[in-house]
């Protein structure tokens, strides 16, 4: 959703245009048709376009809503044993390339216990040897 809005009050007479100190918009003019076009990048966010127009055309509210746009949607890996969320399946992909070896996929948490849950896996309660013993 675009965060600058014209509406149908505006006339065309490039008040905005003229006033923009940022030069984020400006007029093409092709046959018949005037387009006002606004280039997100270079706006300061003055709302100087918004003071100056005589028509009352810019709704500049959208600038202050402070909302989040969307801009994509990525695969979510969760940790295998609580499901907490970890990574994004490219990032692990990524990972796993400079680290030249499989991620598991683990929460910090579970990560650090692994090597107790397997012992427990393997020995049944009481039976864990010692450490040194054979």
């Amino acid at each position: 959703m675009p965060y600058f809005r014209v509406n149908a009050k505006c006339d065309g007479c490039l008040a905005c245009v003229q006033n923009c100190p940022a030069n984020a918009l400006r007029a093409d003019d092709s046959g018949v048709s005037r387009t006002l076009l606004h280039n997100m990048a270079r706006c300061a966010r003055c709302g100087n376009c918004w003071r100056v127009c005589p028509q009352d055309a810019i709704e500049f509210q959208h600038f202050l809503h402070g909302q989040w746009d969307e801009v994509t949607t990525l695969t979510l890996l969760r940790c295998r044993i609580c499901n907490e969320p970890l990574y994004t399946a490219g990032f692990r992909e990524n990972a796993a390339v400079l680290a030249d070896k499989e991620i598991e996929q683990l929460c910090p948490r579970h990560r650090e216990a692994l090597p107790s849950i397997t012992r427990a896996h393997f020995f049944p309660a009481g039976k864990i040897p010692q450490e040194g013993s054979k």
